[in-house]
C-alpha cells in the first residue's frame, strides 16, 4: 500500500512506535525547531535544566514577532535574554521586528518532506511547502532542541480534495474557512489535514501556508500539502532550490477520510465572534457595521496579499468610521511592496501601517474600542483575544476586509468595483541583510527582574482531594486560562503574577478562591484548552494548586502541556456525570486506579455520590503525570544514575 505525504515525512523522522496503527503513540525527532519571543522563554529556562550544551537539531531558529510593545524593561529584557541564550545553545536568532515567525521561516528556512517542531500553534503554516510541522509547549520545543522524540498518538489522514478554481474576489482564506464551517474547531482532533487534487496546483506556497496555518483552528496535529513545481518556485525565488524535493502522495495511498471541495463553487465566507469555527457566507451577516478593519497576521500579509490589497484600494479610500491597518508578515514583504508600489494605495487609502510582527492577532496593539465590532483577516477571534473584553471579531479573507473597511459595513467583495486582480511570484525576491543576529559571545545570560524561575511542583498523592473551583462550558481557550494582551504578555512569564489573571474574563475571583482553597479541580466541557500553544495555561493552574481536570475531552496540543506540568487530565464518561456537578462541590479522585483504559473513581462528598471517569494518556503519560510533570520525572532519573 503506498503512502500519503503525511506518512512520507513521519517515515523519514520516525523513531519510536509503529505509524501504521492510528492512534498508537509514535516519537518523532526534529529536523528544526521553532520558537518566538513570547513562549520561548521557557523553552529556554526548560533547557538550561537538560544539561546539553548546544541544541541537537539540524537547525533551530528563534524569532521576535509577539512581544514587540516594549512600554517598560520587561521586554527588552526577554529578548536581550534570548539573544545571549541562543548564541550560547547555538540557535539562529531573527533581529526584533524581522518578520513574523511563520512566514520568515517559510521564506528563508522550511523544507519539504523534514519535520518542524515549533513553540506556536500555528507551525503547520510550514506546511505549505511539503514539511511536517507540528506546534507545541515550550517544554516539548526544548525536548525537541536537546534531540528528544516527540511523542504523539499517529493522527488519522484525511484526504481534503480540492478541485477546480478559486473565482475572482474568492481568495485562498476562504478555502480554511470552508473547512473550519464543515468540521468546526475540534474536528481536525487527532488528524493530519492532508491536501490534494487538481486544485492544489492552482495554489502558491504563500496561500498554501494560509490555509495549513489556520488548519490549527480545526485542532488538527497539522496540515500539509504536496511539493511541486510551485513549491521548487519559491524556493527558487528565494534562493534556496538546493533544499527543494518533489513529494507527492502514492497512486495507491489510502486516507482515513476525505473532504471534497470544488473550488469553482467557493463563496467569500467570515467567521463570526467568537469562534473561528462559526463560519457563514458573508451574505447573511452583510451590513453589519464594523468599527475596526486589521490586515494581516501570519495567515495574511504575503506579497500576493498585499498586492490583492492594493489593487482594491487603488481607486477606494477606507470610511471614516473605520480604523484600519495593516500588519506585513516580513520585511521581505515590505520590501518588495515598497519596490513594486503596492504600500502607495494603500497609505493614501487611509490605512495605519504597523512593523511586521503579530501585534493585533494577540491583542499587542490595536485593540478595539469598547464593544467595538472588528473585521479581521487573522486566524482566531477568542473572545478578549484582540485586547478589548467585550469585543466582537470577524475572521475573513483580505478581500472581505478590505471591502468592508471601504463601506463601513460587513461587505461582500464581489459587490465592490475594482480591477481584476492577477499575482505571480516574483522571479527572485529581494535578499536582506540582518534580518538575523550574529552570533555573540557568552560570559553571563542576564535574567530580568521579571524573569522568574520554573516553580517547583510536588509529586501527586494516591488520592487527590479538592473543591471545584470552576465548572466551565465547551470550548474554553489557553486564551482564557492565560490571557492575551499588552498587559499581559510581557508578564506572560513571571508565573506568580500572570496566575492573578487567570480566566479574568470567566472569573475574576478564581485566583484568590485557589489559593485561598489551596487548589483544588476544574471541570469542564468539550474541546477543553483549544487554540495556542502557549504552556502557560497548564502551568498557571498548577501553580494556583489545581489538582486535575475533569472535562469532557481536551485539546491535543493543550493535554500535551499538562501532562509536562503534571496537571491530572480526566474525561467524562458521560454527559450526566457533567452535569450532576456544581461549582462548589468537594471531589476525591483515586490516582491509584489511572489506567489508559480503567475507570477512576470519583467521589462528590458534597452529593454523596460516586461516579466514573477515564484518562486520555498512555502509561507513559500517567506516569510523567504521577511524578507532578516530567522536569520531576527527570529530575529523579537523573538522582537515580548518579545513585547507582
Amino acid at each position: 500500500m503506498g503512502l500519503t505525504v503525511a506518512e512520507k515525512c513521519i517515515k523519514r523522522s520516525i523513531v519510536y512506535g509503529d505509524m501504521t496503527k492510528r492512534g498508537s503513540r509514535i516519537g518523532i525527532r526534529a529536523h528544526q525547531t521553532l520558537g518566538h519571543d513570547l513562549n520561548a522563554i521557557m523553552t529556554f529556562l526548560a533547557l538550561d535544566q537538560l544539561g546539553i550544551d548546544h541544541v541537537k537539531t539540524e537547525l533551530s531558529v528563534q524569532y521576535m514577532d509577539h512581544n514587540m510593545i516594549q512600554a517598560d524593561y520587561k521586554n527588552a529584557d526577554d529578548h536581550r535574554f534570548l539573544q545571549e541564550m541562543t548564541s550560547k545553545y547555538g540557535v539562529v536568532c531573527a533581529r526584533p521586528g524581522s518578520g513574523i515567525c511563520h512566514q520568515l521561516h517559510l521564506e528563508y528556512f522550511g523544507i519539504p518532506s523534514k519535520t518542524l517542531i515549533g513553540g506556536d500553534s500555528h507551525t503547520p503554516c510550514q506546511g505549505g511547502l511539503g514539511m511536517l510541522a507540528i506546534g507545541v509547549g515550550g517544554f516539548d520545543a526544548a525536548m525537541a532542541m536537546a534531540g528528544e522524540p516527540l511523542y504523539i498518538k499517529m493522527p488519522y489522514i484525511t484526504n481534503v480534495h480540492l478541485t477546480g478554481h478559486l473565482p475572482e474576489k474568492v481568495s485562498a482564506k476562504n478555502i480554511v474557512l470552508e473547512v473550519l464551517r464543515r468540521i468546526d474547531v475540534k474536528g481536525g482532533v487527532g488528524k493530519i489535514l492532508e491536501y490534494t487534487g487538481p486544485g492544489v496546483k492552482t495554489l502558491n506556497v504563500a496561500e498554501r501556508s494560509t490555509i495549513t496555518n489556520m488548519g490549527a483552528e480545526t485542532g488538527a496535529t497539522s496540515s500539509i500539502f504536496p511539493s511541486d513545481e510551485n513549491t521548487k518556485a519559491w524556493m527558487h525565488a528565494f534562493h534556496r532550490e538546493e533544499d527543494w524535493i518533489p513529494l507527492s502522495a502514492d497512486k495507491d495511498a489510502q486516507y482515513d477520510d476525505v473532504i471534497e471541495i470544488n473550488l469553482d463553487k467557493l463563496v467569500p465566507l467570515i467567521a463570526l465572534p467568537s469562534s473561528p469555527g462559526k463560519v457563514v457566507p458573508v451574505r447573511e451577516v452583510e451590513g453589519t457595521k464594523i468599527d475596526q478593519v486589521m490586515l494581516g497576521s501570519c495567515t495574511n500579509t504575503a506579497l500576493n496579499d498585499v498586492k490583492s490589497l492594493a489593487n482594491i484600494f487603488q481607486n477606494n479610500e477606507v470610511s471614516d468610521t473605520v480604523d484600519a491597518a495593516l500588519y506585513p508578515s516580513t520585511k521581505t514583504v515590505i520590501a518588495e511592496s515598497i519596490k513594486r508600489g503596492f504600500f502607495n494605495p494603500i497609505v493614501n487609502a487611509g490605512i495605519r501601517i504597523f512593523e511586521p510582527m503579530c501585534g493585533g492577532c494577540n491583542g499587542c496593539g490595536f485593540a478595539p474600542q469598547t464593544h467595538g465590532v472588528s473585521v479581521r483577516t487573522t486566524p482566531r477571534n477568542f473572545p478578549g483575544r484582540s485586547g478589548t473584553k467585550d469585543d466582537q471579531v470577524y475572521l475573513a479573507a483580505p478581500e472581505t476586509a478590505a471591502a468592508s473597511a471601504i463601506k463601513g459595513v460587513i461587505t461582500d467583495p464581489r459587490d465592490l468595483d475594482f480591477p481584476e486582480y492577477h499575482y505571480d511570484l516574483p522571479n527572485e525576491f529581494i535578499q536582506l541583510d540582518n534580518l538575523f543576529y550574529n552570533p555573540i559571545h557568552v560570559d553571563e545570560v542576564h535574567y530580568g527582574p521579571n524573569l522568574k524561575p520554573i516553580p517547583h511542583f510536588d509529586r501527586h498523592q494516591d488520592t487527590e482531594s479538592g473543591e471545584v473551583l470552576l465548572k466551565l462550558p465547551n470550548n474554553i481557550t489557553t486564551d482564557h486560562i492565560c490571557p492575551a494582551g499588552a498587559l499581559y504578555l510581557p508578564i506572560r512569564s513571571n508565573i506568580p503574577e500572570i496566575s492573578r489573571h487567570s480566566f479574568m474574563t470567566i472569573d475574576t475571583t478564581f485566583p484568590d478562591r485557589a489559593k485561598a482553597a489551596n487548589g483544588g479541580i476544574l471541570v469542564a466541557g468539550e474541546n477543553y484548552g483549544q487554540g495556542s500553544s502557549r504552556e502557560q495555561a497548564a502551568i498557571i493552574p498548577r501553580y494556583l494548586g489545581i489538582k486535575a481536570i475533569i472535562a469532557k475531552d481536551f485539546a491535543r496540543l493543550h493535554l500535551a502541556n499538562l501532562v509536562n506540568w503534571g496537571v491530572v487530565p480526566l474525561t467524562f464518561k458521560n454527559d450526566e456525570d457533567y452535569q450532576a456537578i456544581n461549582q462548589g462541590d468537594d471531589l476525591k479522585i483515586n490516582l491509584n486506579e489511572m489506567t489508559p483504559d480503567g475507570d477512576i473513581t470519583v467521589t462528590n462528598e458534597t452529593q454523596n455520590i460516586k461516579f466514573f471517569v477515564t484518562t486520555p494518556l498512555s502509561i507513559e503519560d500517567i506516569e510523567t503525570v504521577k511524578w507532578g510533570g516530567r522536569l520531576n520525572q527527570m529530575r529523579n532519573r537523573s538522582d537515580e544514575h548518579v545513585t547507582a
